[in-house]
Order: structure tokens, then sequence, then C-alpha cells
């Protein structure tokens, strides 16, 4: 039996139900999808997810691939996952039409990638072809087009991402790979890159990596890096594979989770030379690059929220068939019946903590899909291309740190059965651990949102955004009349929040340490706006349900209901926690700084 319970009928709320994409799928840009061609769309991936796709999850968790002798083979499972999703022709569905895709839109193909990476995160990893094609395809010439991008999408070719440096970490721009030019768009790489997602399987025939490198005479920093593209085997003019290019796979990492995942050390240009392909013909490496880090981050925030959700429904009906114990009103009676431990009232907190933050975190998430929808939709108006770069922060960052937080309350209501590998909670949860640190750590996240999302932009596409909050704070209906008072005290406390760090940054011109006060108090921010902006999503979501339940019924019923305990819960457990946050902030002295290093 699969271990992967999907909650289609949730992502079908946020689509249909509160973000209302049938008034717009089915049209122009999106014409190959109306509603019900999506709703079909889920119903298939929700079934592959389930069977061929998560019957990976644990043999490639038990048995992970290792590198003999330079090459690694994938374990027979996790390329079955892979051949069903592509023979379904599911890697097509985001992509642009020029590529062979069918143009979904991406709040569509966001919402068909949870219910995969739910499944089995490690086997998605390997499925990036299409992404770093889209990537090559936007930024590279047309002849690149022709010669990489189109053949990676006709024959199934793998692709990585390749930043990280052993000595560099998440200071990218302190890489030292170098580039030097032979002629025209080729150039020989030299380097070691680390943590390099997919960089060696046997399951597809050629692999494409765009790697960042430093040219020679390329200024310092991330200014200095240029992106190429450097494929396992070159291809002939005729577009069969030739020779194998001098980019080998020198060791894979041995990890605490995503084990089915290899993470390898690439080394270029050791003992034969390694080509790499500049791309587009100009030095923009770290601004190119970044269209693959933002899918990157989004992916990991649906990832995370993918994670905790399968996991508190495992919970969900663990509790619900676990017989232990008697009703606490009756404990007094030895005699009285035993129930099923859903009845116990702190098994019943845990249940609803972890049903309000899933669906929250969901709920961000999709509500992030809706702006790449106006993106496509509205390309003349640079509102929603800021209002996505101010949330995928939080998508990314919040929803790491929340969902591995929350698994352990998975597991808690296991019980020692939680424990065991005979349940999938405990791989969860090592599976989960990654989300908080590639692609940008937490603290990471934090930095980016106040000092790229929200200082550099003087606020102001914040205020657009909270002004849709606070019009519902002040206007929603009188059923949710206190929560709406919460959610405009929490807004106020949050805009306090950041206009105390905002004071610190600013002193820190004629004071530089004064920063650090700000530093200090970034992932509280990061957590407080997250909170904030997912209890307003969720009272809405409440708003619809309510309305919802005058004529639902049969499962809908609980359904509905369930959306408002949700949002509620959500509100009472989450904002009482804002206030205090900026409380700490603005009694914040810096002393922690100040501290020797000794003292810790």
């Amino acid at each position: 039996m699969s271990h992967y319970r999907s909650n289609r009928r949730d992502i079908e709320f946020n689509l249909f139900e509160y973000l209302k994409v049938g008034e717009y799928y089915g049209e122009a840009p999106f014409a190959s999808f109306d509603e019900d061609t999506a709703r079909d769309a889920l119903r298939e991936v929700d079934r592959l997810a389930t069977d061929e796709f998560a019957n990976s999850f644990v043999e490639a968790d038990r048995n992970p691939p290792e590198l003999v002798d330079g090459q690694v083979k994938l374990p027979d499972a996790v390329k079955s996952s892979l051949d069903a999703m592509y023979e379904g022709g599911w890697h097509l569905l985001g992509l642009d039409e020029s590529l062979g895709g069918f143009a979904a839109p991406p709040s569509l193909r966001w919402a068909t990638s949870e219910m995969l990476i739910g499944a089995d995160p490690a086997t998605f990893l390997y499925a990036s072809g299409g992404l770093m094609a889209g990537v090559i395809a936007a930024e590279g010439t047309q002849q690149q087009m022709e010669k990489w991008a189109i053949p990676m999408v006709e024959n199934r070719w793998g692709a990585t991402m390749v930043l990280t440096e052993a000595d560099a970490g998440s200071d990218v721009g302190a890489g030292t790979s170098k580039a030097v030019h032979i002629e025209g768009d080729a150039y020989h790489l030299e380097g070691v890159k680390r943590f390099i997602t997919s960089g060696e399987n046997d399951y597809y025939d050629n692999i494409i990596h765009l790697v960042l490198a430093r040219r020679e005479g390329g200024d310092p920093g991330t200014k200095g890096l240029s992106m190429f593209i450097v494929p396992k085997f070159q291809v002939n003019d005729d577009g069969s594979l030739g020779e194998r290019n001098g980019i080998y796979t020198t060791s894979i990492e041995h990890k605490m989770g995503i084990k089915g995942s290899t993470t390898c050390e690439l080394t270029m240009g050791m003992n034969e030379p390694c080509i790499g392909y500049l791309v587009g013909d100009s030095h923009h490496g770290i601004r190119q690059m970044f269209k693959v880090i933002e899918d990157a981050r989004m992916m990991i925030g649906v990832k995370s929220a993918g994670t905790l959700s399968t996991g508190y429904l495992n919970a969900l009906e663990y509790a619900k068939e676990r017989v232990q114990s008697a009703d606490l009103s009756k404990s007094m009676d030895k005699s009285a019946p035993r129930v099923a431990i859903i009845r116990h009232p702190d098994v019943r907190r845990m249940l609803m903590l972890q049903k309000a933050y899933a669906e929250g975190l969901r709920a961000l998430w999709m509500y992030t899909t809706s702006t790449l929808d106006n993106k496509v939709l509205h390309p003349e108006d640079e509102y929603w291309d800021k209002v996505n770069d101010l949330l995928l922060p939080m998508v990314k960052g919040y929803s790491s740190e929340k969902a591995y937080e929350l698994l352990a309350q998975s597991l808690q209501v296991f019980g020692g059965s939680g424990f065991t590998q005979d349940y999938p909670i405990e791989q969860y949860i090592r599976d989960a651990k990654i989300d908080t640190l590639y692609e940008g750590t937490t603290a990471i996240q934090a930095l980016d949102l106040f000092f790229r999302k929200i200082a550099r932009d003087q606020g102001k596409t914040l205020m657009q955004f909270s002004d849709g909050m606070m019009e519902y704070a002040k206007g929603g209906s009188d059923d949710f009349a206190t929560e709406r008072q919460a959610l405009g005290q929490a807004l106020e406390q949050v805009q306090n929040h950041i206009g105390v760090l905002v004071g610190h940054s600013m002193n820190s011109m004629q004071n530089p340490t004064e920063i650090y006060k700000t530093g200090l108090h970034t992932n509280a921010l990061l957590e407080s706006l997250s909170e904030v902006t997912i209890a307003w999503l969720l009272l809405e979501h409440a708003e619809v349900a309510s309305a919802a339940l005058l004529d639902a019924t049969g499962d809908d019923v609980g359904f509905y209901e369930g959306k408002i305990a949700s949002a509620r819960f959500f509100v009472n457990d989450a904002l009482p926690k804002i206030a205090l946050r900026t409380e700490a902030a603005q009694a914040e002295d810096g002393w922690l700084m100040e501290l020797s290093d000794a003292a810790f």
C-alpha cells in the first residue's frame, strides 16, 4: 500500500473555489487548459503519484545509489517511477510550446508538482531537464536553443544547476572555478563543485550541467560569474552523442535524507578538457542562474508543504484506527471502553496543529503561483513580478522550517511506532530537513526578504500587498469579526517590527555595528510576515467555506467545517506570537554580538 496521502480536495479548493482560476483557464494564453482539463490532469497525477511514483520512495532510501568507477546506478524503482512520469508526458506540462510543452498555467504545474514531490522527493529531483531547457531557451542564442534546449526535452536528458563550491558555500561569489576562452561561445572550464543534485546517474543518456564560473578577467564577486552549458557528452552536428566531456563525478554525499537523490562533487578539467558554452553570448551568469534558483526555491516550499500534508494525513489515519485508553472524561471508570486516540485531547490538538499549518503552507504557495499566472496574463504590470519576489522567501524559508518542526508532531501521534520504519514519518523527517538548508538557508531567505524585497523597494510592494489584508481585516463577515480584529492587530505589529529594523539599518550608516540589531531579528520578521499572510489567506478560505456550507452535502460538509476550523486555530495559535517578536526587536540592544566567542 502506498505511503503517500494526497490532499487533492484542498488543492482543488485553492485553485477553483478560492483563486477562481477557472475564470481564465481555457482562455489565451492558457487556452489548452480549461477547468475540466485541469481537473482531469489533477486526478491523473494524483493516481500516478500515489501508485507508480510513490513506489520508489522506500527502495531508494534503503538502497541508495552508489558511485562505482565514476558511474552511478539508480535503483530500478527510481527508473520505473521516472518512466511512468515521462510516458505520461507530465514533464511537458509547464513547458512552453516552442519546446514541445503543453504551456499549462504555472498554478496547475505547481499543483501537480505537490503530489509528485510529496510521493517521492528524491526521485522528483531528477526531473529537471525541462526547467534547464527553458532557461537555455529564454537566455541562450537561437543556435543554443536548437542544439541544446530542444534536444533536452525531445531526448529526455537530465540537467543540473552547478553553483556551490566547498570553500564558498552560500557565498556563491567567492567561487574559484574558472573559464578560459577558446573561440566563439566555447570555453575551457576548471574547478570543483559540490552538492550538485543529480550530477550523475545511469538513467539519462546525457546530462546538461548549467555551471557558474569566472572567465579570465571577470570581476570579483557574483558580478564576474558567467553561466555555461556543460554537457556530459558532447553533441555532434547531426544530433548524436559525441565524445565524453571532461566533467566527472568524483564523489557522492552520504546523507541524512533524500538518499535516493545523488548529491555529487563534480570536477571539471582535471585529466581532460571540460568544454562549456557561454549562455546567450553574455556574461550575466548570476542573473541567468536566478531563473533556476527562484524555481528551485519555489519547489522547496512546495516540497515542504506537500511532505507535511502527507505526514499529517498519515497521522490522522492512524489516530482514527489506533484504539488505546478510555475517554479522559471516563478515566476513573476502569470498565470504560477503550477509544480511538483521535478522541484524546492532546492527540486532537496535535492533529489540528498539523492540519492548520499544512493547509496554511499550501495556501501560501498556491497564492504565490497565482502571481506567476498573473505575470503571464498581465506582463505589463510590474506588481505581479514584485509581489512574487516578496512572497518567495516566505514560501521557501518559512515553509521549510515549519514543515520540519511539525512533522515531529506527525510522528508523535504514532508514539513509538512512528520512530520505526514501519511507517513513513521518520523518512519524511529525514527527507525534509534539507529544505531549510539548500537554495539558501533560512537566514539567507530572511535577509533577502528584508534587505532586497522590503528595504530596497522602500516597502512599496509590501504596502500594496498588505492593503488587501487590511481591507479584509476591516470588512469581512461578522462571523469572523474576532479573527479579523486579531489579523488587523498582527498586521500593525509586523509593520512596527519592520520599522524597528529599518531604524537600525539607517543608524548603521553612522555606526556599522547597528546592523547587527537588524540581523538578529530578520528570521523573526520572516516568521511574522509569513504567519500574518497565511492567517489572511486561511480566513478568506474560511469565508468561502462558510458560504459553501449552506448548500454542502456528503463529505463536503466535513471539508468546509475543517477549513473554518483551520483558520480559527491558526489565528489563535500563530498571531499572538507576532507581538512578542516585535517587542523583542524593539528591546534589542545588540548584547549578543558583543559577547566574547569564548563565552559560547
